[in-house]
């Protein structure tokens, strides 16, 4: 399993003949030690607005792609200008430095950031060759109980369990890849009743299905995909492990069906 500062790769023998891989870049939470020490926000702040446990769910891949170091040193679903966060704007209102951060420090960030993108040319370039067509599910979450944790949750009709995103992409040509995915998700049988899955909701995808969906306009599909926090508590960072589990299974449950639309094109 090759091993990089800021992501970990793991390929199973299937990636011969399954065009799947899944992401979730945001998973991770470390950050170097050279600046942790510059940072405003405490663990639990940071962690807040991360997407622990999204790295579970890359398992339904055969190539699994997953962020080890937290977006607040450099966020790869931004664009190269806007993957490092400088000021509150750029972090929701967070003031994420004591001071503001050095251009050598961001740098040394954004050089890690080209890293990935050349890597993930070479990873994705060799799935285009191998199978002519490939499906990325971009794995995410968001919060939904930003109030505070003793206030109400954010309304349900604004904010879907689950909310998949194909604004960068070419809907005419990926529509029925997507179409069975949000079907199949639909109708798996989750613990407390179906998801409540919806496109474009809250998210229409970030500046990596973009990159792919420009670097691989015939070949690549990459669908965001976006889990509200109802399976941990976003306050406290405390999973809830058998939802967990479930939001996987439901995930498994989709590849097969999906991987069929998308052969079919």
């Amino acid at each position: 399993m090759p091993m990089n500062r800021i992501w970990t790769e793991e390929t199973t023998p299937d990636a011969a003949h399954l065009p799947l891989l899944a992401f979730a870049v945001h998973h991770g939470h470390s950050v170097r030690a050279e600046i942790s020490h510059a940072l405003a926000l405490n663990d639990a702040e940071r962690l807040r607005e991360e997407d622990p446990f999204t790295g579970d769910w890359t398992s339904v891949a055969p190539t699994r792609i997953i962020g080890t170091t937290s977006r607040f040193e450099v966020d790869l679903n931004r664009p190269r200008e806007k993957a490092v966060y400088r000021t509150p704007a750029d972090a929701w209102g967070l003031k994420v430095w004591k001071q503001p951060l050095s251009n050598a420090a961001a740098e040394q960030s954004l050089r890690e950031y080209d890293r990935f993108y050349a890597a993930m040319d070479v990873l994705l370039s060799r799935a285009a060759t191998r199978h002519g067509k490939f499906l990325i599910l971009d794995l995410h979450s968001y919060n939904h109980r930003r109030d505070g944790p003793d206030r109400p949750a954010d309304p349900n009709q604004d904010n879907p369990q689950v909310n998949i995103g194909t604004g960068t992409m070419d809907r005419s040509r990926w529509g029925p890849v997507v179409d069975t995915l949000i079907e199949a998700l639909g109708d798996h049988p989750f613990p407390g009743g179906p998801l409540d899955v919806r496109e474009n909701v809250r998210f229409r995808g970030g500046h990596f299905p973009r990159w792919v969906h420009e670097r691989f306009p015939d070949t690549g599909c990459a669908v965001a995909i976006e889990f509200k926090k109802f399976f941990m508590d976003e306050w406290t960072g405390e999973p809830n492990r058998a939802t967990i589990d479930a939001v996987t299974e439901a995930l498994a449950a989709t590849v097969p069906p999906t991987l069929e639309a998308l052969a079919r094109l």
